[in-house]
């Protein structure tokens, strides 16, 4: 029996005891692709290392069904709601997530329910004096919180400021709804929350003042994630929001992060059209998962084959606790797949039965 620890960024997690997992979910106005699916699978095997070491996780997946782009996209394709836009969008996903073996979250928290719990979090920022009002929005001074030490040094924290910011660093807890947006009450007007701020509130109401992991794509890490821990840590007192967090490497295409605007999408539902689940979930794993990679032709198919040879490897009859040892403990050294694939297809038997379960492969 392994007594090692889930070593990830930030201070390893025990394997003893209750975890909390706060997995920043999607936006719902477009369908999956792969770039999505890299994130929740990747989240997904974290918690089922957990809980083969015997940890109970709690897992939290929200859902940002306030925001600027589904309104627009609510609008425009759909002239519809953003609400049942955001329904619909949600719904495809789920589907997704089950065709790949990503486990439900236990609470699953939406946005337009958290209005309210926003709110409360910018009056006691602007309490604690590390929030300031002005025309109806209420930003966080990154100077108080030290907000500017955390960003990190890499380009990855340009982001527009905003008009009425003291410091183009702090961001928008609340600010006052555009004509034709949805709106809702609060003491400095009509308005809507700051994208941060959802995070942060619907997090500290579900999961308290802290968490164990936080999870998201790299391209959350700032601004993102950075002012969502400032928000919560200004709010409770409590350091760090995060103990451990997991930054999930992008998915890029010919060296161009995959995204809707740049019309370079594998949606998963057209994977899974031709290859199996585990296959494209052994394509996103077999890698480091803070890793950046470039999907090449021929990628999926390799994994297709690299799956039926780990089948196969399982089916032999051997057994040897050292050798499951070693493939856990590679899993709990950073999540390192590579190595625990190598193991369980040099040694097979009972050690690959466990790795295709614990990645979620059989």
């Amino acid at each position: 029996m392994t007594t090692s620890r889930l070593a990830l960024a930030g201070e390893p997690l025990p394997t003893v005891g209750h975890a909390r997992a706060y997995v920043c979910g999607i936006t719902p106005y477009d369908t999956t692709h792969l770039g999505h699916a890299a994130t929740f699978v990747w989240a997904d095997v974290a918690t089922r290392v957990l809980r083969r070491v015997g940890v109970t996780v709690e897992v939290c997946r929200n859902v940002t069904d306030v925001d600027d782009v589904l309104d627009a996209a609510a609008a425009d394709r759909a002239g519809s709601r953003f609400d049942s836009f955001a329904a619909v969008g949600q719904f495809r996903f789920d589907r997704d997530m089950a065709a790949l073996g990503v486990r439900p979250p236990a609470h699953e928290p939406r946005a337009h329910n958290h209005v309210d719990d926003v709110v409360r979090l910018a009056a006691g920022l602007l309490e604690r004096g590390v929030a300031y009002e002005r025309d109806g929005e209420v930003l966080l001074r990154a100077s108080a919180v030290g907000l500017a030490d955390r960003v990190p040094d890499d380009g990855s924290s340009q982001v527009p400021p905003s008009a009425r910011a003291e410091d183009p660093a702090d961001p928008t807890v609340w600010r006052p709804a555009l004509t034709g947006e949805a709106a809702w009450p609060s003491p400095w007007g009509d308005g809507r929350p700051g994208w941060h701020a959802e995070c942060a509130a619907m997090a500290l109401s579900v999961l308290g003042p802290a968490v164990d992991l936080h999870v998201g794509g790299a391209d959350l890490r700032h601004p993102h994630h950075t002012a969502m821990g400032a928000m919560a840590e200004a709010m409770t007192g409590v350091r760090p929001f995060a103990r451990a967090r997991l930054h999930v490497g992008t998915v890029q295409v010919d060296g161009a992060k995959m995204a809707k605007s740049a019309g370079n999408l594998l949606l998963v539902s057209d994977l899974l059209e031709s290859w199996p689940a585990a296959a494209v979930r052994l394509l996103v794993l077999d890698r480091p998962w803070a890793q950046a990679w470039d999907v090449a032709p021929g990628e999926i198919a390799a994994a297709a084959d690299r799956l039926e040879g780990l089948y196969a490897a399982a089916g032999r009859h051997v057994d040897g606790q050292a050798a499951v040892d070693a493939v856990v403990g590679a899993l709990l050294d950073d999540l390192d797949v590579p190595a625990a694939l190598a193991v369980a297809e040099a040694e097979g038997g009972e050690a690959a039965r466990v790795a295709l379960s614990v990645l979620g492969l059989s």
